[in-house]
């Protein structure tokens, strides 16, 4: 297979994939939200009380049919039901449904308020007001209603939803001022059902076709991935052994970055858009690094060795990753703008993975997630968000909640490192290898939580631009992955 056909089967295969994968996952909510229908078969919203000091609260406009729809359509849409008890035990409520125009005609000039939103933990409703100094007539005798209740008590409403503009609206039954009452809405479709099965089906079929496309390009860049490595990074060829003195063992994942010595001051701050191209690109890469990393956990359960081609194409993803993350946010060490393969090139930054001839069919079980477990601890902490957090008022009616940011502790670290460079045209040579230590240390952890070693990553930074070689502690044996 040529590698231009390679690419082209990669990208219809993670089209397709990403299309299925999301086809599949709506299908699924969709069955789930069906088997979980109650109360009659509605879907019903939690019921909050509403007040307003004007004579109506109205909705939004309900427009979700859409202006020129036909009037009639050829299948029911759904049902809706609304519930509404007046807050006062002596008072009562009246609500109805109508068309947008003919609630604008009744109450014109007319003090009433808008509900634009509603925000969840806490509930708050968000509300426009819009003043007047006319009195309403009484709703109840008004023609516009398609659906409307009014009376004492909980006043119940259905209304099978039809092509139009419609509006709700809740009132106090005497149409007097000063609205309070607790509303619920509910939801009922047949059409949720059969459209599960629709989209379950497509995303099925687009999975079939899209997964063996996928993977097969995956397999044909493998195989044209084998481009010469600098010295530095130099790794051995397939059923090659990496000459070594004796005693001496580098580590199978090997990062390098080196220090770009003419940085320009201000270039890292437009970086991120220059990258652009790569984040489009990366998102794709990884979606495709995660299809093929299921498949070689199958290959390595059953076979106990990683499809090579597919090791190959999933190194090539961690070292275009690698190599756009030292340009841009995890170093910011270089200006020459990362080359658009998967191989190996000399560019400043490059990673490099040893092939294991075989892997612990045992392993794969558990060295995902629960072994790794402490090393996730600090990565986490590497990578993660220090977030603080505040608080907002929207309006008069006070907090909207608590927000956040951050930045992580490697970010932080880049930030001063580029910093320091703005103003002194240095990058400080001592940040900058604890800097490729942490981004090393991270690697190693990603490689072992995605099945392409089973020496357990060490608790050790090693710091500087090139992969340190380390003498073999007595008693420890590497090749079984105790380390």
């Amino acid at each position: 297979m040529t590698k231009p056909a390679s690419i082209v089967m990669l990208v219809v295969g993670i089209t397709l994939s990403i299309f299925g994968f999301a086809l599949t996952a709506g299908g699924a909510a969709a069955a789930l939200l069906a088997s979980g229908q109650g109360d009659e078969g509605y879907f019903t919203s939690r019921t909050e009380r509403y007040t307003v000091a004007s004579y109506a609260l109205v909705s939004p406009q309900l427009d979700a049919i859409g202006e020129g729809t036909a009037e009639r359509l050829p299948f029911d849409v759904g049902t809706l039901r609304l519930r509404a008890t007046s807050a006062d035990p002596d008072g009562s409520v009246f609500i109805g449904i109508a068309p947008q125009g003919d609630v604008d005609a009744y109450l014109k000039g007319v003090h009433h308020t808008e509900l634009q939103e509603v925000k969840f933990q806490p509930f708050r409703p968000v509300y426009r007001d819009i003043p007047g100094s006319s009195t309403p007539a009484l709703p109840a005798g008004q023609p516009l209603w398609v659906a409307s209740a009014s009376g004492p008590g909980q006043q119940e409403l259905t209304w099978n939803i039809s092509a139009g503009n419609w509006t709700v609206v809740v009132m106090n039954a005497d149409a007097r001022d000063g609205v309070s009452a607790d509303l619920q809405a509910g939801f009922r479709s047949e059409l949720i059902k059969p459209a599960a099965t629709g989209l379950l089906l497509s995303g099925t079929l687009a999975l079939v076709l899209g997964v063996p496309l996928l993977v097969a390009g995956a397999i044909g860049l493998g195989r044209h991935g084998g481009a010469t490595a600098p010295a530095v990074l130099q790794a051995p060829l397939v059923g090659e052994q990496r000459q070594e003195p004796a005693g001496i063992i580098g580590h199978p994942v090997r990062l390098g970055g080196h220090l770009d010595p003419a940085l320009t001051r201000w270039m890292w701050l437009v970086k991120w858009f220059l990258a652009i191209p790569h984040f489009f690109v990366l998102f794709f890469l990884w979606f495709a690094f995660a299809v093929t990393t299921v498949v070689a956990w199958f290959a390595i359960l059953f076979t106990g060795h990683y499809p090579q081609s597919l090791f190959h194409f999933n190194v090539g993803v961690l070292r275009w990753n690698w190599r756009v993350a030292f340009y841009v946010y995890a170093a910011g060490g270089t200006d020459q703008y990362p080359p658009f393969t998967l191989g190996r090139t000399n560019y400043p930054a490059d990673l490099d993975i040893d092939y294991p001839p075989r892997l612990s069919r045992g392993l794969v079980l558990i060295k995902s997630w629960f072994l790794l477990i402490p090393h996730l601890l600090i990565v986490g902490a590497i990578t993660g968000t220090a977030t603080w957090a505040w608080r907002t008022n929207d309006g008069p009616a006070g907090v909207v909640g608590d927000r956040g940011g951050g930045l992580s502790l490697l970010a932080l670290l880049v930030l001063i490192a580029l910093v320091i460079l703005l103003f002194t045209g240095r990058y400080p040579q001592p940040l900058f290898a604890f800097i490729m230590g942490l981004n090393r240390w991270v690697y190693r952890v990603l490689a072992y939580g995605a099945l392409m070693r089973d020496e357990y990553p060490p608790f050790r930074l090693d710091q500087g631009p090139d992969e340190p070689d380390f003498v073999e502690p007595p008693g420890r044996n590497r090749r079984d992955g105790h380390l």
